[in-house]
């Protein structure tokens, strides 16, 4: 089978590997759709994310979907031919964390597209079948590998504890924030806005319900938020930029008592807050680490037209240009919104 293996930053080879066999428990999939995320561009970047390296051949891709092509002894519910999307966890199902319900929090968590274990970008993969959701006919292979980042985006609003008319912003108008933005227009939030340094994301902004852009570059966003809610500020902030600086900015946004969620994952592996200022204001900060149980609820609210994922999908790529839609989505060039890379 064919795979796009990152053996350097920025270096991509196309390689031919064998197909795996599915295991008891496991299915085979012969992948269709990847996105591109931000966390595979860091390693594709820099070749690592904080203290995780990619210090072999390494696989990106953990937002996909296929078909089932196999199945391995004991497997039930699941035959081949039928579409699904895969959750990228894997968590251990017996430390404290899991036993309390938060899988994404598993002390001995491995994750597709994270050193040691590949991903998605690749003919074909192997999964255990309790991670795997059946696609509805309605919904695409495109639309079921846009179902991980909307999962992120779904953990970050549960998080939040959005009250009907809390007004809200969105620091970071990429594939998450925009999610993030099309949630919150649908959960009766209100007085919404969105900052980033990008004219065209901004502008996606404003379809889903954006009452005032930012463009950072240009504007002190402080300032327009502070003459946009008469001083007051939000009463909730999702920070989805992925900068050093982009948290302290969604802290100056929130109002005396917000809560700023935490999403992005800043290259530097670190940033700073003022600590006077989140003091005083008393800010209940939350990082929001990937998602859990979210597949179905992302499923249904696309399938009833509450979400649009295709709207995000800009750019469409082979398997053998899989470099190239790195190198698009890393520079951030010609409007792109999310890539995906289709088999």
């Amino acid at each position: 089978m064919k795979a796009a293996l990152l053996v350097s930053p920025s270096h991509i080879e196309i390689s031919d590997l064998p197909i795996p066999v599915p295991g008891p428990g496991e299915v085979l999939i012969r992948v269709r759709s990847v996105g591109i995320c931000g966390s595979d561009v860091h390693y594709f970047v820099d070749g690592r994310i904080g203290e995780t390296v990619a210090n072999q051949p390494l696989i990106l891709g953990h937002e996909f979907a296929g078909e089932v092509a196999g199945v391995g002894p004991g497997v039930s519910g699941l035959t081949v031919g039928q579409r699904v999307a895969v959750d990228p966890a894997i968590p251990c199902g017996h430390c404290e964390m899991c036993l309390l319900g938060h899988p994404n929090l598993c002390l001995n968590i491995r994750f597709m597209s994270t050193p040691p274990d590949q991903g998605a970008l690749t003919e074909y993969v192997v999964a255990s079948a309790e991670r795997c959701f059946l696609l509805p006919d309605s919904l695409s292979f495109a639309e079921g590998a846009m179902l991980e980042p909307l999962g992120v985006a779904l953990h970050a609003m549960r998080l939040a504890k959005l009250f009907i008319g809390d007004s809200a912003g969105v620091v970071g108008c990429g594939p998450i924030g925009l999610l993030v933005l099309q949630l919150l227009h649908a959960s009766g939030a209100l007085s919404l806005v969105a900052t980033d340094r990008l004219d065209y994301r901004l502008e996606y902004a404003r379809r889903w319900g954006a009452d005032l852009l930012v463009n950072v570059a240009r504007e002190n966003p402080s300032e327009a938020v502070h003459a946009f809610t008469r001083g007051r500020g939000l009463d909730v902030v999702f920070e989805a930029a992925g900068s050093a600086e982009a948290p302290e900015q969604a802290a100056r946004l929130a109002r005396n008592g917000a809560r700023v969620l935490l999403i992005g994952i800043p290259p530097e592996n670190s940033f700073t807050l003022t600590a006077s200022l989140t003091r005083r204001k008393g800010l209940t900060l939350k990082a929001v680490r990937r998602m859990k149980h979210t597949y179905q609820r992302a499923i249904a609210l696309t399938q009833a037209g509450r979400v649009d994922l295709k709207a995000l999908i800009t750019h469409r790529f082979p398997l053998s240009e899989t470099e190239a839609a790195f190198s698009l989505v890393a520079g951030q060039r010609d409007g792109v919104i999310k890539a995906l890379v289709e088999l």
